[in-house]
């Protein structure tokens, strides 16, 4: 066995209980195990929240999304369309018109996001999962109806069970405003409800669902789309379909795939994570402040044993790595402790929802953790730094003693 692991070790456990030194060194290990257990549940938690956020919007986006990369909306023909659904990889291409109009329904009226699409926009969205109220069919017997989010239902108090009742679109046209004659100035188309689907409120409160054709004729697009989507085929990789596609498309379109579509959102959760990854580590720091004092007191208390050691023939790397081993026991068996009940809190709340979120509106019950390797890889690290941070201080003066005065 390694000497100097062999002394320290007998330093660490061979103390007597009402030794000062072995009180600050058990209060430095307890901080270290509650900081790493701390540190671990949080950022379990943001890692739950993203994959939270990554599954809400999964029945609303398609696996890419081709859009403009300048202007709102692009020209297709046959040709275009043929070249895509060519690309290796894709399975479906549903074409998506998307823009704001005016809704009215009775006597009242909002203006919502209308998102026209092809008769195939089913096949490879599972919005029809979220269906609240009625169905999700937009095409019924040669007439066209819509799908409202739950916020605009109640918004306009619409009923889908009501067949006597319309909804009525305006959209401005592309000519000049009479004031005489402002109705004129606008295209107004009516459609049905067919039923209410409810993904969460950034859609339920804005979207409302018509099939394509009706959106061409009520905003005036023709062969414009503002959006393709594509279902990636199964067995293919996204990110090989998608750089197929940007191959195809050029550097006019812009691919994108689930993530990207919510980059800020996404990006957003990273940097929160990110800052509470660095808050933690400071209070780590602190909490192993104690590691520090109470190396410096043993190197105190334990000036003569150094003075024989080096009397013996010890060099001074071998008694600067008593004392840095020393530090990274007390270290160590902090983290130990504190990662493991890190893993058992998480694993519990997984299993029973321990913590609730405390909101009657949220799409889950409790808070949703996801425990990752890389979460432990990061936070074993930084308790290694901080450990040799220190504790090189108290080992180099342990090695700087002088024999002579300490036999």
């Amino acid at each position: 066995m390694n000497v100097a692991f062999l002394i320290a070790n007998r330093y660490f456990f061979s103390r007597k209980k009402r030794n000062i030194i072995s009180i600050i060194s058990n209060i430095a290990m307890i901080g270290v195990a509650v900081g790493s257990m701390a540190l671990i549940i949080v950022l379990s938690v943001f890692n739950g929240l993203e994959d939270l956020i990554r599954s809400i919007y999964s029945s609303f986006d398609p696996d890419l999304k081709i859009s403009s990369a300048e202007g709102k909306s692009f020209e297709t023909d046959t040709e275009f369309m043929n070249r895509i659904r060519r690309t290796p990889g894709v399975a479906v291409v549903s074409e998506v018109i998307e823009d704001n109009a005016l809704l009215r329904y009775n006597d009242r009226q909002m203006v919502v996001k209308v998102k026209g699409v092809s008769e195939n926009f089913f096949d490879q969205n599972e919005i029809d999962s979220a269906i609240v109220e009625g169905t999700h069919d937009l095409y019924r017997n040669d007439e066209y109806f819509a799908l409202v989010g739950r916020g605009v239902q109640y918004q306009l108090s619409i009923r889908p069970s009501n067949q006597f009742v319309s909804m009525q679109f305006l959209y401005p046209r592309n000519t000049k405003f009479n004031p005489l004659n402002p109705e004129g100035s606008f295209n107004t188309l009516n459609i049905r409800p067919a039923g209410v689907f409810a993904i969460e409120r950034q859609y339920d409160d804005a979207y409302v669902f018509v099939p394509l054709r009706f959106a061409e004729e009520l905003l005036e697009y023709g062969r414009r789309r503002t959006s393709l989507e594509i279902k990636v085929e199964r067995g293919f990789k996204i990110s090989t379909v998608k750089r197929s596609l940007q191959e195809v498309l050029g550097q006019n379109f812009n691919v994108q795939d689930s993530d990207e579509q919510h980059t800020s959102l996404l990006r957003a959760v990273k940097v929160e994570k990110l800052f509470v990854f660095i808050t933690f580590a400071f209070i780590l720091l602190i909490a192993s402040l104690n590691i520090f004092f109470s190396l410096s007191m043993l190197v105190i208390d334990k000036k003569k044993d150094i003075a024989i050691l080096a009397a013996m023939g010890a060099t001074a790397a071998t008694i600067r790595n008593i004392f840095l081993l020393e530090g990274a026991l007390v270290a160590f068996i902090g983290a130990a402790y504190g990662l493991s009940m890190g893993m058992l809190v998480c694993n519990l709340q997984q299993t029973f929802g321990l913590v609730s979120m405390g909101m009657a509106t949220s799409v889950v019950d409790s808070y949703p953790v996801k425990m990752q390797v890389s979460d432990f890889v990061m936070t074993g690290v930084t308790i290694v730094v901080i450990t040799l941070l220190v504790s090189i201080r108290p080992a180099y003066r342990a090695a700087a003693m002088s024999v002579t005065e300490n036999i």
